[in-house]
């Protein structure tokens, strides 16, 4: 996301509107709800953590300690167990 001047982009009776509330500071505007993008969905992050979930699980299944896990992929325990749940949850439902 970038900075963009209000003054070079808005009508100048516009800007004064927003001046009125809120005067030199920093202001979000927010996507359009149909403009909304998913977390991940432009830098495919989202993909990556479906592949490495899925290293870590089949890692576990062939015998890997949950502590060996968190180190090899510089995660906490508690999240090496939140994925392995997480994916043997999905194995059920694909039964």
């Amino acid at each position: 996301m970038r900075y963009q001047k209000a003054n070079e982009i808005l009508p100048e009776a516009l800007v004064e509107l927003i001046q009125t509330y809120i005067d030199g500071e920093y202001v979000y505007i927010p996507r359009k709800q149909e403009n909304k993008k998913r977390w991940g969905e432009t830098s495919r992050i989202r993909e990556e953590m479906h592949i490495r979930n899925a290293e870590i699980y089949r890692k576990y299944l062939e015998g890997l300690r949950v502590g060996e896990l968190a180190r090899q992929y510089y995660l906490s325990e508690k999240s090496i167990q939140r994925i392995v749940l997480q994916e043997k949850r999905k194995g059920k439902q694909k039964e």
